[in-house]
């Protein structure tokens, strides 16, 4: 019983291996045929021209076409751990462009790249050269993608010298050249018109600046202090400024005209003298108390106004107005007599143009 027992044991033992190693043979067959179906690397070299001069730029283009993993027949579950060179396809490593042996770097582009469904394309242009003239090759540039390496193709560049002819002169090395300047014959022309420019605006300004002078001194005379004088006051009058609230205008106006009429007439220095300066140069002229005191008034309520802010009345205003007219009058008829005791004989105008004219003569 226990001899039966035992051979059904082995019996069932040998079934389920034999039915065991069949499996896993299809399995390592599945994994070699996806192995074998995934499309390789593929790595391409070119130069825009194998035969350069020395020191001619070299355009050398990169070209990668990896396969994408997940594309593999059978879908992503194809790429089982024992498929590992479809896998890691995607980690493509550049090569390191240090160096080329008789080759010099001249500009390195950045690399592009393209995702397409089945895979992935990498291009990159670079720019080298040589300086030694011969026949050298660009070596294989090694690329890697996981645990395999991949390498493009060498290429025959023929480096060599500009031709020359024996049979033509030879050339030496020339001298600098001076290139001549297509405008220096004009600076000359632009400099004289802009110098008889210059003359020609001179000389008219000063010939104007005469003629406005000679217009001016027969068109409009200059008046005598008294006729200057009474012409502002009239024009002050008609301005009506105490009545329209300027009263500092006002009295600022009415001080200046007999501040100017006292130096042009009496020759006395009012314009750069203060109020009580000018007040003491007055006391010295031949008035009367009375006329002294109204000029001295008027005086030190112009400071009032103009500094402390007075605010006058119409009637003050008025009646200021007049002590001026009046002062002005005065000191005219002084400086008339002080002038005809001196021996000069003064003819002028008593009045003002329109209004009657009178003339008085002293001789000697």
């Amino acid at each position: 019983m226990r001899t039966t027992t035992l051979h059904i044991v082995c019996l069932v033992v040998c079934l389920l291996a034999a039915r065991m190693l069949p499996a896993q043979g299809g399995h390592s067959r599945r994994n070699a045929a996806t192995a074998a179906s995934q499309p390789p690397i593929l790595i391409k070299a070119t130069v825009d021209k194998q035969q350069i001069l020395i020191g001619q730029p070299i355009q050398l283009m990169l070209e990668v076409t990896v396969p994408n993993p997940t594309a593999a027949p059978g879908g992503p579950e194809s790429a089982l751990p024992g498929s590992a060179s479809v896998s890691s396809l995607s980690a493509l490593v550049w090569p390191a462009l240090d160096s080329l042996p008789h080759f010099e770097w001249v500009e390195k582009h950045p690399v592009d790249s393209v995702v397409h469904p089945d895979s992935r394309y990498y291009r990159q242009y670079l720019t080298v050269t040589s300086f030694d003239s011969g026949s050298w090759s660009i070596p294989r540039l090694p690329f890697s993608a996981g645990n395999k390496k991949y390498f493009s193709d060498s290429i025959r560049i023929e480096v060599g010298y500009t031709r020359i002819d024996p049979n033509k002169d030879y050339h030496d090395i020339k001298d600098i050249i001076d290139i001549p300047n297509p405008y220096a014959k004009w600076i000359v022309w632009v400099v004289a018109v802009v110098t008889i420019g210059a003359l020609v605006l001179v000389v008219w300004l000063v010939r104007k600046k005469k003629i406005w002078k000679v217009l001016g001194g027969v068109m409009a005379p200059r008046l005598s202090p008294y006729e200057e004088a009474i012409r502002q006051l009239e024009e002050l009058e008609r301005q009506h400024l105490p009545e329209n609230g300027s009263v500092k205008a006002y009295y600022t106006q009415l001080s200046d005209i007999f501040r100017l009429y006292l130096f042009r007439r009496m020759g006395i220095s009012s314009l750069a003298e203060t109020s009580e300066e000018l007040i003491g140069q007055i006391r010295r002229l031949p008035v009367s108390g009375e006329q002294f005191s109204d000029m001295a008034e008027m005086l030190r309520m112009s400071d009032f106004v103009k500094f402390a802010k007075y605010q006058p009345g119409l009637s003050d205003s008025e009646h200021h107005f007049q002590v001026i007219r009046h002062s002005i009058d005065v000191l005219d008829k002084i400086g008339r007599e002080e002038t005809t005791g001196n021996g000069v004989v003064e003819r002028r105008e008593d009045r003002l143009p329109g209004k009657g004219s009178g003339g008085r003569a002293a001789g000697e």
